[in-house]
């Protein structure tokens, strides 16, 4: 009996020890990295479509009628101001001016006859030999000679006019396009097409659109003071279509005073550089405008801010006593690869951007400064080890 007793009690002390067991330790709370809020001063920039168009742009045309007997440049060439273009048929015009050279001899024939004539009634007026009468009569023929000869003068000057016609020359200097009209082709000087068209490409203006609430918008800030701008011109940076960047700078020469009603935008003219002609007429390019500084903005990392059910933009911050908030902000554009908020955060506020996963507003958490520079080493480093291991590069773990 005392041989089965003894067992009994042996397990029964045990089961009463067992009972006794503590209970496993809480969990810490996670770590989470977190970037402090500060003010900066920030440029804004801008980034808008726009169209390439020439400096000057002139379309050559006829400003006398006839045949054009030769074309005197090769299209798509560089030509000089005044250069010849074309030369038309210049006979009858050549006839004129001779016509009218002959004119002018013969008027200034009459004149010559009625001076004299006034000149001689002059000294028989004085012995009363004629009446006075004849006498201004004759000094009347003798103006009336002197206007006719101004007239022809005046008949010759334009016809040599026409004669210089004859040649079409160049009106501004630039590129030359291809020609309409060709050897042998009538032309006159009311028709509206042009023979050619001339531009000058360097430099080059840009035209670029921008909406009008945009530039209202900008226009309140500067005057609020919020935003400030440099003096001098404008700096405008440009994009071509194939993505490149122009190596040259533009500057901003002036805004349209009108807004288009279709549209509702507004005109803006850069003007470029365009010593190698890499730009031409009609190219459709991106144009980078500086609106302005601001001198106290916020910028908060983007990978930070998320969106809630209501689309507004959301980041949670550490708290008081290390535990987590939300917050709704005001986040009208992105700077580069962060937010600029303009409400919804302060000075110092914690916005925690990695270890964010799962978490909920209330919930402790254990802050740690983030380092962007040593947080983008750590995959290199470790697709460094695993490479070194034998292991692919994605994966940067050794088995």
């Amino acid at each position: 009996m005392v041989k089965h007793v003894a067992p009994l009690i042996s397990l029964l002390f045990l089961a009463g020890c067992g009972g006794k067991e503590e209970a496993p330790p809480a969990p810490p709370p996670p770590q989470i990295g977190f970037v402090a809020v500060r003010q900066e001063p920030v440029t804004l920039t801008i980034e808008l479509p726009g169209r390439t168009s020439a400096y000057e742009t002139s379309e050559v045309r006829p400003q006398v009628n006839g045949l054009v007997t030769a074309r005197l440049f090769q299209e798509g060439d560089f030509v000089r101001a005044g250069q010849p273009l074309y030369r038309i048929d210049p006979s009858p015009y050549q006839a004129q001016v001779a016509s009218a050279r002959a004119a002018v001899a013969r008027a200034r024939a009459a004149i010559a006859s009625s001076k004299a004539l006034a000149r001689r009634y002059g000294e028989l007026v004085k012995i009363n030999a004629i009446s006075k009468q004849d006498f201004e009569n004759a000094t009347t023929s003798a103006q009336q000679a002197e206007a006719d000869v101004a007239a022809q003068q005046a008949a010759l000057r334009t016809a040599q006019i026409d004669l210089a016609r004859t040649t079409i020359r160049a009106p501004i200097a630039g590129r030359i396009g291809r020609s309409v009209f060709t050897t042998g082709a009538l032309v006159s000087a009311a028709q509206t097409d042009p023979l050619t068209t001339i531009q000058r490409i360097d430099p080059m203006y840009v035209d670029i659109q921008e909406s009008s609430a945009d530039l209202l918008r900008l226009r309140q800030q500067i005057m609020a003071g919020s935003l400030s701008r440099g003096g001098g011109a404008a700096r405008v940076r440009l994009k071509l279509e194939d993505g490149s960047t122009y190596p040259t700078e533009g500057t901003l020469k002036f805004a349209d005073v009108t807004v288009d009603p279709a549209t509702g935008t507004q005109s803006i003219r850069a003007l470029f550089g365009n010593p190698r002609g890499l730009l031409l007429p009609g190219m459709f390019v991106r144009a980078e405008l500086v609106e302005g500084t601001q001198a106290n903005a916020m910028l908060v990392p983007q990978r930070a801010v998320t969106r809630d059910e209501k689309g507004q933009p959301t980041a949670l911050v550490v708290g008081q006593g290390d535990k987590v908030e939300s917050r709704t902000l005001t986040a009208p554009r992105t700077i580069g690869a962060n937010w600029l908020v303009t409400a919804g955060l302060k000075v110092g506020d914690r916005v925690i951007v990695e270890g964010a996963q799962n978490l909920r507003p209330g919930t402790p958490v254990k802050p740690v400064v983030y380092d962007e520079k040593a947080a983008a080493k750590q995959p290199a480093q470790g697709a460094a080890q695993g490479a070194a291991q034998g292991q692919p590069a994605a994966n940067g773990q050794a088995k």
